[in-house]
């Protein structure tokens, strides 16, 4: 990859995680490629396409997949499984990015189904009204959560699949960026509970000292550009092996943060996030069937 790219990826992504100024970000942008309309089409091959979002037909006859409507009409998640499976089926919360539940999450949900699993995507922005169209709007809604609500109702979550979709009482997490820190918080919080394995792609980390607290196996999966996640995700890694726990942890050299996301043209890489979504479902069935 050009070092123009990998700079326009490091400027967005400090645009997505930090700033949150599009003018900001378009000013540093042309600086970088010489023009408003060259700087446009860099931020276009990085940001998510949500038309590029469906690998998996929600018809497809394999799956069984559908919206999760609340009464009062918000969508509150997104489920799937595959079909004519009889008994229950290992559970996954799948948590989404800082953009909300995306086609993208769905189709991720999708994807866990096809490989055995009870795949439930909650959308953590549904107390604000759900996730908009516009991810800039999502973005901003995600800051306004209280994250203390929202890992309080993650824990929820778990316990209603443990009792109402789990076969042994064990359940699985994965998360994607805003949604892997989330990952790792429930990892905290939810620690004894049936949390049983936890897969955070490229999500940030907790305090080291909260490692010991920790009983679900853990698998991360970070890329080696991504220096703003690893400055905790590494040290965390760490602090969970020292301690005794369950622990693998991925570092994929030349990857950069959002390397799963098939939606962003210059982020994806299709040979790591192939590579990490089989030791994924690997771990998951280990970790979550058998009772």
């Amino acid at each position: 990859m050009s070092d123009l790219r990998q700079r326009a990826i490091d400027l967005y992504d400090a645009f997505t995680h930090e700033h949150h100024d599009r003018r900001k970000l378009l000013t540093q942008m042309v600086a970088l490629a010489g023009s408003v309309a060259a700087a446009e089409v860099l931020i276009a091959g990085i940001a998510a396409s949500p038309v590029s979002a469906a690998m998996i037909d929600p018809k497809d006859p394999r799956l069984t997949a559908q919206d999760f409507i609340a009464k009062d009409g918000v969508r509150q998640g997104y489920w799937a499984k595959p079909s004519g499976r009889r008994g229950r089926l290992s559970p996954v919360l799948v948590i989404h990015e800082n953009r909300g539940l995306t086609p993208h999450i769905q189709d991720v949900t999708r994807k866990l189904a096809l490989v055995g699993f009870y795949a439930f995507a909650p959308d953590f922005l549904a107390p604000l009204g759900g996730t908009p169209a516009d991810e800039n709007k999502a973005r901003e809604m995600i800051g306004k959560l209280d994250l203390g609500v929202a890992v309080a109702n993650g824990v929820a979550m778990i316990e209603t699949l443990a009792v109402g979709k789990s076969r042994g009482g064990k359940v699985g997490a994965i998360g994607f960026c805003w949604g892997g820190a989330m990952v790792n918080r429930l990892a905290v919080a939810a620690a004894g509970k049936p949390l049983a394995a936890c897969v955070p792609y490229y999500g940030s980390a907790p305090n080291p000292a909260e490692a010991p607290k920790v009983t679900a196996a853990v698998m991360q999966q970070l890329a080696g550009l991504d220096a703003r996640v690893n400055g905790t995700a590494l040290p965390w890694g760490e602090a969970l092996k020292a301690s005794g726990k369950n622990v693998t942890t991925h570092v994929y050299d030349g990857a950069n943060h959002a390397f799963n996301n098939d939606t962003s043209v210059e982020r994806y890489s299709k040979p790591v996030a192939d590579l990490a979504w089989e030791r994924t479902t690997a771990f998951l069935h280990a970790q979550l069937d058998g009772g």
